[in-house]
């Protein structure tokens, strides 16, 4: 009977009332949140569409777009010669680096975790690095990987060792914009040590009971407890690494030299857009990157349930 009489009380005029309160409030959560819905549409939704469009289209700025369906892509895959030498050259650099960075950081963070002094102080110039702008950093490292008076084939020159040709052989070249991001990984170490801190201390006790050694402790305790986080790296890191640019262009003034080993994929999309002025070509070329990245990073997730551990989860 209460409930029928509270409804008896809900009023037609009541009703209209409390629709325009709601839709007052509608309004006033859109009003806040308008700078960056204005923003995501203009520089996130419009581009992309856009770019999709101009991927079908033969556009070269200076004229007005001209359809011509999916021939952009069929030219990528059966007349552009540096498609496939810059995906392969791409590739085996993510390959390269990815491994070796992980591995990287994966170690500092555990000697930045230890209990010294002045671990703050250490903590910190490992990351400031990351605060260098990437054209000051491929400039620095230009002068440090140089092959006639580089710094470091000097230092090797002491012991005895003739140092390569890094960024100027071709054998060399990857290896070099390798090193070049290896020394930027201070983002990658402060996550690890967060996940670091996140691993529980009752572990390594009951594992000390047990006699278990030091890296017995990182092999069945932390790596296993930071999968996540090594996974998140892992991500970020491959999506980061398909799309080297600056190092390369700075060093090789955009010509991917030598013998093209440094042509990196978004490096020869930079090429068609802004000097062959084909951003029809460009675009379908960006969309092919996102469909590949797209791809690699489903198929890590569809893989991650193999080797990454969250807590609670029991292994059947």
């Amino acid at each position: 009977m209460t409930t029928t009489a509270q409804r008896a009380l809900i009023t037609p005029a009541r009703l209209r009332a409390a629709r325009a309160r709601q839709f007052r409030r509608v309004l006033t959560g859109l009003a806040f949140a308008s700078p960056w819905i204005i923003g995501l549409a203009l520089f996130f939704v419009y581009p992309m569409v856009a770019s999709f469009y101009y991927g079908l289209t033969e556009y070269s700025v200076l004229e007005a777009p001209i359809w011509i369906g999916t021939k952009n892509y069929v030219d990528l895959f059966t007349t552009d010669k540096l498609f496939f030498l810059s995906a392969e050259n791409t590739v085996i650099y993510a390959g390269m680096l990815i491994p070796i960075g992980t591995i990287f950081a994966v170690l500092l963070a555990l000697l930045l975790n230890m209990k010294v002094r002045f671990l703050a102080y250490h903590r910190t110039i490992f990351y400031l690095p990351v605060l260098v702008p990437s054209v000051a950093l491929a400039l620095v490292w230009q002068w440090v990987l140089n092959p006639t008076y580089g710094m470091l084939n000097a230092l090797l020159d002491m012991v005895g060792i003739v140092g390569p040709g890094w960024y100027a052989n071709e054998y060399w070249a990857k290896p070099s914009y390798v090193i070049m991001s290896l020394w930027t990984l201070g983002n990658a170490v402060v996550i690890y040590l967060a996940g670091l801190q996140d691993v529980p201390v009752d572990l390594y006790d009951a594992a000390a009971i047990d006699g278990a050694g030091t890296w017995q402790k990182v092999r069945n305790i932390t790596l296993p407890m930071i999968t996540p986080v090594i996974f998140f790296n892992v991500v970020i890191g491959l999506i980061g690494a398909m799309q080297t640019f600056t190092e390369a262009y700075i060093i090789t003034g955009g010509t991917g030299n030598p013998v093209n080993a440094a042509m990196f994929y978004v490096l020869l999309l930079y090429r068609n857009a802004f000097v062959y002025y084909k951003m029809g070509l460009a675009s379908a070329q960006a969309w092919l990157l996102f469909v590949v990245i797209l791809a690699m990073t489903l198929v890590l997730v569809k893989t991650s349930n193999r080797w990454v551990y969250y807590g609670g989860d029991e292994k059947k």
